[in-house]
């Protein structure tokens, strides 16, 4: 569930100089989260705060995770994500995740030196700590997502096009790749929204049936907000779908 609401690590392509034009402070959304297409299965959120870190100006970005309704009865879901973004290079300086999720559970911190070109990750529950080398623009599982956002401009109309950023994770280095599949106008609880679909690339795995097993539909305006995501699992699909926002840097554009 975790990485089909905040892998809600999506977008675009062609590098732009342009920055800090996507999104601001004070940015937030709500998603629905529902199980096999028809079960409510959670909630989920993304905010964005301006503040500062290590006397630098930062995105403090916040995903938080649960499941409601009658599926928290036998699969108990708290997820919390963070990370610290230079308001400036979009590069993460932390990023912290402490999940619960029926029982399995992870409460790590990595700290970024982008010049070193380290990670440090601290995990809470042993205290042990570990410094991994990390390749150049290294993105955790947020910010991933917010530097996509604004980083990335216009949409080359080629079918599979591919965009590819070293990404760390679990004490792992990944590459994260997303291919663009084209445009789709999307039916929404805003009404009829013009959509760019993306396919972030996973790891088959005991949760995803294959590699293309999440698919996401991002608004097609400025914005660039994910309207939907959803995820074939092994056992059944996942969908989370935008019900609420407030913060929106640019207005949001609805066909009819």
């Amino acid at each position: 569930m975790r990485r089909c609401v905040l892998v809600v690590a999506f977008l675009l392509n062609q590098l732009a100089g342009a920055q800090s034009e996507v999104f601001q402070g004070g940015e937030w959304f709500k998603f629905k989260m529902s199980y096999s297409g028809w079960l409510k299965a959670g909630d989920a959120t993304l905010s964005v705060k301006e503040t500062m870190f290590n006397n630098k100006p930062v995105y403090h970005i916040v995903g938080k995770g649960v499941t409601t309704g009658a599926i928290k009865w036998f699969f108990k879901v708290e997820d919390l994500y963070e990370s610290y973004v230079d308001q400036v290079s979009g590069l993460p300086y932390k990023f912290i995740r402490k999940i619960d999720e029926g029982g399995y559970t992870k409460d790590v911190e990595i700290n970024f030196d982008h010049q070193k070109l380290e990670a440090k990750l601290t995990d809470k529950e042993t205290g042990k700590t570990n410094t991994s080398k990390i390749a150049p623009k290294t993105q955790d599982l947020i910010s991933a997502y917010y530097y996509l956002r604004n980083y990335y401009d216009g949409i080359d109309p080629k079918d599979n096009m591919e965009v590819n950023i070293p990404l760390f994770f679990d004490n792992e280095r990944e590459e994260f790749r997303l291919r663009y599949l084209g445009e789709e106008t999307l039916e929404t609880e805003f009404g009829t929204v013009k959509t760019y679909k993306f396919r972030p690339l996973v790891k088959a795995d005991r949760v995803f049936r294959a590699e293309e097993s999440i698919t996401i539909w991002v608004s097609a305006d400025k914005n660039r907000i994910p309207l939907r995501v959803k995820a074939d699992l092994r056992v059944g699909s996942v969908r989370a779908d935008l019900v609420a926002f407030k913060g929106l840097k640019h207005s949001f554009e609805v066909v009819f």
